[in-house]
């Protein structure tokens, strides 16, 4: 008589959630809330586990993200396209490999986030993110390149991007950087970060100056509401924490830190602290 051989695995199928999740065998479905085991053991088998984001946040499969890439490094703008075209969370609105194609979309595209080279064909990225703040002013910006110099870097963070990843040390996911960004936080290569707290530690300690009159000198004023969501943005918080903080919801939040950029005349958060650091403003 033929040894017995346990049922082998032909075919999977994961749903978008755990629910969903069902492992099918040659003899019959094994249901994923079921303890799943190795054919012919008795070694249990983890299912994956289901990827939680909260319909509170920014990027939903109803309501995704829109990008724009700006790449002239064809293989580099391939690799991170098919990366946000995987994610239901991300929409990925059109790509460009010049500074002139990507005016053209700038002129024709609604985006949330831009994510450009520095170093294009015809030109500095530096055009694109000055032509994005003037005409886009609540799209965040990432800055994929390969040139990690500081004056490159802090040139980008002057002009309003809020992200910046080196194509030779980016080892995370380039769709989770979107999705940072577009929910108040920040994303920069971990080495170029390091790198400037370096140089920020060691630089010469300035004179206190004197607070300022919240309406002095440039006339700028904070309701109690911003003044409140302005601090916690100075601490670090992203729009869901201050929201859980304050009591009101993340695109609450987002209204109130568009309406600051107005006021103070900025494009980043971290443009803003600043601003109300140095103007007494909190």
């Amino acid at each position: 008589m033929a040894p017995h051989r346990p049922p082998s695995l032909t075919h999977s199928h994961w749903g978008k959630n755990m629910a969903d999740h069902t492992l099918m065998t040659s003899d019959e479905p094994v249901s994923a809330a079921m303890p799943l085991r190795h054919p012919g053991t008795s070694i249990p088998v983890c299912a994956p586990a289901a990827r939680l984001w909260p319909d509170f946040l920014t990027g939903q499969e109803k309501s995704p993200v829109r990008v724009l890439l700006i790449d002239d490094d064809e293989y580099m703008r391939r690799v991170i396209a098919q990366e946000l075209l995987s994610d239901l969370r991300i929409q990925l609105e059109g790509q460009a490999d010049s500074i002139r194609e990507g005016r053209k979309l700038l002129a024709t595209r609604a985006f949330d986030v831009l994510m450009v080279d520095l170093r294009l064909s015809d030109g500095m990225g530096f055009e694109l993110i000055t032509e994005a703040r003037r005409h886009h002013g609540n799209g965040e910006i990432i800055v994929i390149s390969a040139l990690e110099d500081d004056a490159h870097v802090l040139r980008a963070f002057e002009l309003g991007a809020t992200g910046y990843l080196l194509k030779n040390a980016w080892l995370q996911s380039f769709a989770d950087a979107v999705l940072h960004v577009v929910n108040g936080g920040a994303v920069i290569t971990p080495r170029l970060a390091r790198r400037l707290l370096h140089r920020l530690n060691h630089q010469p300690r300035e004179q206190p100056q004197p607070a300022a009159d919240a309406s002095a000198p440039h006339g700028a004023t904070l309701t109690p509401r911003e003044s409140q969501v302005l601090r916690h943005v100075a601490s670090g918080c992203v729009s869901a924490e201050i929201g859980a903080r304050l009591g009101i919801t993340g695109q609450t939040v987002n209204v109130h830190i568009k309406s600051i950029y107005k006021k103070l005349h900025v494009h980043s958060r971290a443009q803003a602290v600043n601003f109300a650091v140095h103007t007494g403003l909190i």
